[in-house]
């Protein structure tokens, strides 16, 4: 009996890995854990590899109108593009703007202002005097709030908000909730400010979020001043402390018809969690231009928006013309992007890859070692940044589009995480943000070819089996 039981289970769950899995690589991994480990492979499957987030969202799509607001417009697949306010800088992206208005549904918008802040030193402040300035709304979401002296910074300034009659809303993930003990979500609720966390993972019926986490990072003060980046809330991060483990990050104010993007994906994620409508002036208020910048927000999730990051980074990559630039602390592309990673190379682009000279996660560290040389035997050239840390996420084409945001290039960020990232077609903004690269390039080391095959054996032997890994890091 427990034979035929065993058989039943691996059967009907190696059926679901060959309906639904659309890498052929991920779905002979998971047969091939559910029939060697019976019984217990079928149980991870259930557990990491089903994702019922994206069914649940499908399912709450038809409260998008309501959850958005209103001013969000969406566009049809059929619409034409608005790409009239293109910088001439960025003529010649035109297509990339057309290809993520398709993948993204929402149109491009203009009189924009984006302002980059370095590390946690300057973008706190700017944060806090947001929170501290708003006087009808303030929406908080972030992976990590931790319960050190910088969040309780901030869990002052959303009481101050609060007590000032400011509609106050804060969602952390449940994971990132509890990298410090004791979870600050706790005193968060004990102040009387409406707290949620994202994918509660210790009961079984939550169990479907434990591998899918919201890793987007938004502030957004009455609805008109927005921060985005990948700046969570630790200690680490204000460098003028000297903490214990310096953290270089890169976070951005955002003003303009472009908060309305962010605003949009705070709702549909707090309505999700809560079931609660964020609607109204006080959320969603008429946004005059305040810039430049011609920007668009992008959500990405393991649901209707799978795979858009993932996408964008490939369409940038294939209209660049002149110079690509990627800073990311975690680089474990898959087959598809270091493909076109080689080609924009061998095109005669200069493409330029920015990683931590020391990680702060080994193990990414080794599996992203052991996959440098398919990049730079095609000709990119990668840079090893000195401490501390950098945990900047940025991608520069030809100095005239910025994708600024959360994601990470590596398969958690571009297939499993919720993340948040903005487009920005702007010349003086991208020529900002190129000369923070050029900084740290003078700063940085080249990492060569002869480096990377010199490893000795066990080293490379030790990479190999962290890179079977990357999947899951």
């Amino acid at each position: 009996m427990a034979g035929a039981l065993t058989l039943l289970l691996s059967t009907l769950a190696s059926g679901h890995v060959i309906l639904h899995k659309r890498d052929s690589r991920a779905a002979v991994a998971w047969v091939g854990l559910i029939w060697l480990v019976p019984v217990l492979g079928a149980l991870l499957y259930v557990l990491l590899g089903v994702n019922r987030i994206r069914r649940l969202a499908a399912d709450r799509r038809a409260l998008r109108p309501r959850l958005s607001g209103g001013p969000e417009r969406r566009v049809s697949a059929d619409e034409p593009t608005d790409l009239s306010a293109l910088p001439a800088e960025a003529e010649h992206l035109r297509s990339l703007a057309a290809l993520v208005r398709r993948l993204s549904g929402r149109p491009l918008t203009h009189g924009n202002a984006v302002t980059p802040l370095v590390n946690g030193d300057v973008a706190y402040p700017a944060m806090l005097a947001a929170i501290d300035d708003s006087r009808r709304s303030v929406a908080f979401s972030t992976y990590i709030f931790d319960n050190v002296p910088a969040g309780q910074d901030f869990l002052e300034a959303l009481d101050r908000a609060r007590r000032r009659g400011v509609e106050v809303r804060v969602l952390i993930d449940a994971a990132g909730a509890r990298y410090s003990w004791p979870s600050i979500v706790h005193m968060l609720r004990r102040r009387g400010i409406r707290t949620a966390t994202f994918g509660r993972t210790f009961v079984p019926w939550h169990m479907a979020y434990l591998n899918l986490r919201n890793h987007r990072k938004l502030l957004i003060a009455d609805g008109r001043i927005g921060f985005a980046g990948g700046m969570n809330v630790r200690a680490g991060h204000l460098l003028a402390d000297r903490p214990r483990h310096p953290v270089q990050d890169l976070h951005f104010r955002v003003e303009g018809p472009v908060v309305a993007h962010l605003m949009a994906t705070f709702a549909d994620d707090w309505g999700f969690c809560t079931r609660e409508t964020l609607a109204g002036d006080a959320w969603f208020p008429r946004i005059e231009p305040a810039g430049p910048v011609v920007a668009r927000g992008l959500p990405d999730g393991p649901d209707e928006d799978f795979e858009k990051a993932r996408f964008t980074l490939l369409g940038a990559l294939a209209c660049a013309r002149d110079t690509v630039c990627i800073v990311t602390p975690y680089f474990l592309p898959d087959a598809g992007l270091v493909t076109e990673l080689c080609v924009t190379a061998m095109r005669g682009v200069r493409v330029e890859i920015l990683l931590p000279e020391v990680n702060n996660l080994r193990l990414v560290q080794w599996a992203s070692v052991a996959q440098l040389w398919q990049v730079l035997i095609r000709g990119c050239r990668v840079y090893a940044t000195p401490p501390p840390f950098d945990h900047t996420k940025l991608m520069l084409v030809d100095r005239a589009w910025a994708l600024i945001g959360s994601s990470n290039w590596d398969p958690r960020s571009l297939r499993l995480n919720f993340e948040f990232n903005i487009e920005c077609y702007d010349g003086a903004l991208a020529a900002a943000l190129d000369d923070l690269v050029t900084a740290k390039l003078a700063a940085s080391r080249p990492l060569t070819l002869a480096e990377v095959n010199g490893r000795s054996l066990p080293i490379k032997l030790r990479d190999g089996v962290a890179r079977l890994a990357a999947p899951y890091l």
